[in-house]
Formats: C-alpha cells, sequence, structure tokens
C-alpha cells in the first residue's frame, strides 16, 4: 500500500507519507498481524540501509535517558562492567552516556541489532576509535554473561518478550535495565509504528506481563520511573494511547 488519492482517511495519509515523525496505526491482536500490515505498507523494519541511519545524529541524552542513567551509573559504581545494549543502533546511548562510563575503561559495550544497524555501528567505531570497548552482534544469544541487560527504546520492536530472551541464558545479567518501555495499563496488544523510513511490528504490554515473566527467572522489581515527554497516539484510539513511556530497573535474586 503508498500514499494515494484513494486513502481518504487523514490520518493513514500521515502516516503513510511520513518521512521524520513517529507515528502509530492500527490495533492487532497478534506480532504476525502487525507485521503483515508493515509490509503491507512499505519496506518493514530496520533492517535496511536507510533506518541504520536515522539515528547518526541523535547522540544526546535526553530527558527521558536520566533514569536509566543513574542507575546505569550506579551499577557501574558498584562493580557491573559489562553491558549488553539490545536494540542499541549505532550504540547511541554509549555515546550519549560516554561521560558517565569514561572513569570506567575496562566497561565492555556491546550492542545487539538487527544486521544493517550492526554493519553501520560497527563502521562508525571504528571511525570514532571506539571499536576497543564497543562491539556488536545480532545475535540475542550472546548477552550470556553479560552483568547489565540494557533495553531502551527496544522493547516494543522484539519479536520476542523480555523474559523468553534472557531464559535463555545460562548467566543471567545480575540487572536489567528497562528505558522507554510502551507500557499500558489494561492491554497487550500491537500496533503498526512509521519511523520515516519504514514500517514496524510494534509491541505494547501491560507491566504485568513484564514484571511476571522476569519474576519467573528470579528477577525482582527494583524501581520504576516515567518517561512523561514520550506519548503513543493511536489515531481515533483514546483506550489504546498512552501519555507516557515506562522505565524499570529489575535485579536478580541472590542465588539465581
Amino acid at each position: 500500500m503508498s500514499p494515494s488519492s484513494e486513502i481518504t482517511d487523514p490520518a493513514l495519509q500521515a502516516f503513510l507519507a511520513n518521512r521524520d515523525q513517529n507515528l502509530f496505526f492500527g490495533v492487532y491482536d497478534t506480532w504476525e498481524a502487525a507485521e503483515a500490515a508493515a509490509q503491507g505498507y512499505g519496506c518493514a523494519g530496520y533492517d535496511n540501509s536507510d533506518s541504520a541511519r536515522i539515528y547518526d545524529y541523535r547522540l544526546r541524552i535526553d530527558a527521558h535517558d536520566y533514569p536509566s542513567l543513574y542507575w546505569l551509573t550506579r551499577s557501574l559504581h558498584e562493580g557491573l562492567r559489562s553491558v549488553f545494549d539490545i536494540g542499541g543502533a549505532i550504540g547511541i546511548k554509549y555515546i550519549a552516556f560516554r561521560d558517565a562510563h569514561k572513569a570506567f575503561p575496562d566497561l565492555a559495550w556491546r550492542v545487539c541489532d538487527v544486521p544493517a544497524m550492526v554493519e553501520h555501528g560497527q563502521e562508525l567505531a571504528r571511525e570514532r576509535g571506539d571499536a576497543e570497548r564497543l562491539s556488536f552482534t545480532s545475535r540475542y544469544e550472546e548477552g550470556d554473561g553479560f552483568d547489565i541487560l540494557f533495553a531502551s527504546g527496544v522493547l516494543q520492536y522484539l519479536p520476542k518478550l523480555l523474559g523468553e530472551i534472557v531464559a535463555g541464558y545460562a548467566r543471567k545479567p545480575r540487572r536489567i535495565l528497562v528505558n522507554t518501555a510502551a507500557i499500558h495499563p489494561e492491554f497487550d496488544f500491537f500496533t503498526v509504528n512509521s519511523i520515516g523510513t519504514a514500517f514496524c511490528p510494534y509491541r505494547v504490554q501491560t507491566q504485568a506481563t513484564l514484571t511476571r515473566g522476569l519474576g519467573k527467572l528470579g528477577y525482582r522489581l527494583r524501581e520504576a520511573w516515567t518517561n512523561p515527554d514520550k506519548p503513543l497516539l493511536i489515531p481515533d484510539d483514546p483506550a489504546h494511547s498512552l501519555r507516557n513511556y515506562s522505565g524499570y530497573c529489575f535485579d536478580l535474586a541472590p542465588g539465581r
């Protein structure tokens, strides 16, 4: 599907024509249904060269970053030294948080993202001289053994729940930091996100779904916060829209 005069819904027209905003459309019961809709709208997902470059100039700390930055900095002072950054794109938070972690030269930070993003991130890391401490992978399994799992703005793009990913680790992260997650007070559902370069299936879950999945693995909720500068607006559907995103710190119980 592409923008045309046959489409009369102004919200859908804006969604399809979007090039520089973060827009949403539709509500679906499954990831597969949202994925099929995204594919029908055009290029689907982040795994393409245009989408891999949308973060090249978005490397500063945002207002919604500060709670997760606090917990990351605290973690480093507590002796945790490795970060598995799921959905970290080209290393945007590694770069944005550089001042906070530069005092820890033994920090290892690995970004996990789609192949196109990984390739571009590796290229930029070599150019900046970051390749020694910043590495990349497209495999969730490589998070096994890292001290911290960091998931900022990514849970909604994952085809798996976070608990399903972590369940496969023999040595689970001691701390999980989640930021800018699409958390609804009542409903688990899916929508489609227009990022300007592509259309992405998008998961919205309840806090109960997130915490239940991690709780089964031995994690306890340490702190929760909101990201008030981040709404999610689904046209003509206020019941499924969000006023803000959410963040969490989970710690693994001793002995697990």
